[in-house]
């Protein structure tokens, strides 16, 4: 099957002005959540209302939004692309059991501002991100004041679990029967979206993660099926990371669907972008909102998780980037997974 795809060098709002009205069928995206993550400067601000108009004209009636936010800026993510025109319908949620708590010590930070020294009693146990100063171990240490030690195991954060992702739809005149037989737009993809029942361990790296089924088996659920037979579970608002942490956390990992988180087949030897997401969980989003075939936008594409996994299943794709060295790895990652030309 021929795959196209077309990636634009530039500012977004400047490109998406050039896109007809109600070109594409879906978007799927990664934008700035307004953290200065890292330092860097596009992630100074959530994207504008502005953005998201234009993002609301070019796709079609019923059309469907997914944008990924983080925690502390969903709020001012989903207020702007309602501001914008468009329907929120729900919010997924992404969880994971491997994200690290960013967490001032208060006990800590007392003794500091006292100019206390702390006594050295040992070092922590390193865990996989528990590494600092080059690689030393962090040293365990007593408080050192009176105020310090009344305050001892207080911190400023919690561990990082999850990532909201909103879902939006673009508003539509006639039923949603009549709008999907003229746009294709309006619904989700329930069936192939089903979430497999079986799940299996396994021990690479000396843990047990839940790894996602490509095969699903049948199930008969009078709850979801009015008593006849389907394959796997229905979609829900939760998806993780296939973790122990996450699957525990939720009883039953396997209800949901799981794909573990960026790792060196997501980010390979040239891939140097700091939030990289999965190209699994890119890929079932976008079967979840796009009819095949259908064409997909990411007006923030970075290094090109969702362009990569609209290629995997057929998807026609455009992507924008104004970051030329992004561009570029998304350029490599897209072309390579598939012989497909420019549209």
């Amino acid at each position: 099957m021929e795959i196209t795809y077309k990636l634009h060098l530039g500012d977004c709002l400047d490109v998406l002005a050039t896109l007809p009205d109600n070109s594409v069928d879906s978007i799927v995206t990664d934008p700035p959540y307004g953290l200065s993550f890292m330092g860097k400067k596009w992630d100074y601000d959530v994207p504008s209302v502005a953005i998201w108009e234009q993002c609301l004209r070019v796709l079609k009636p019923g059309g469907h939004l997914l944008a990924f936010a983080g925690t502390r800026t969903q709020h001012r993510m989903a207020c702007r692309i309602e501001d914008a025109g468009f329907e929120i319908r729900d919010m997924i949620a992404w969880v994971y059991g491997s994200g690290f708590p960013k967490s001032l010590d208060v006990s800590k930070a007392i003794d500091k501002a006292a100019g206390a020294e702390r006594e050295v009693v040992g070092y922590k146990k390193q865990g996989p991100r528990s590494m600092f100063d080059g690689g030393k171990p962090r040293p365990a240490t007593l408080p050192a004041t009176l105020p310090a030690t009344l305050w001892k195991g207080w911190g400023t954060a919690l561990k990082p679990a999850l990532e909201p992702i909103t879902m939006a739809r673009k508003p539509f005149s006639s039923t949603v029967a009549a709008n999907v037989i003229q746009y294709g737009t309006g619904a989700i993809n329930v069936d192939g979206c089903r979430v497999g029942t079986e799940a299996r361990l396994n021990q690479s790296a000396g843990n047990k993660n839940l790894q996602h089924r490509t095969t699903v088996t049948p199930v008969s659920s009078h709850n979801e099926t009015d008593g006849r037979e389907c394959f796997g579970r229905w979609p829900a608002n939760i998806i993780h990371d296939g973790s122990n942490e996450a699957a525990l956390s939720l009883k039953s990992g396997a209800r949901f669907f799981y794909t573990a988180k960026a790792g060196k087949v997501d980010r390979e030897s040239e891939n140097n972008h700091p939030t990289v997401k999965p190209t699994m969980l890119m890929a079932y989003l976008c079967r979840l909102i796009t009819q095949p075939g259908g064409t997909i936008l990411d007006p923030f594409m970075g290094s090109g998780s969702t362009g990569k996994a609209a290629t995997i299943n057929g998807f026609r794709f455009i992507g924008i980037e104004r970051d030329p060295e992004y561009h570029k790895i998304s350029e490599a990652r897209i072309s390579n997974q598939h012989e497909g030309r420019l549209f």
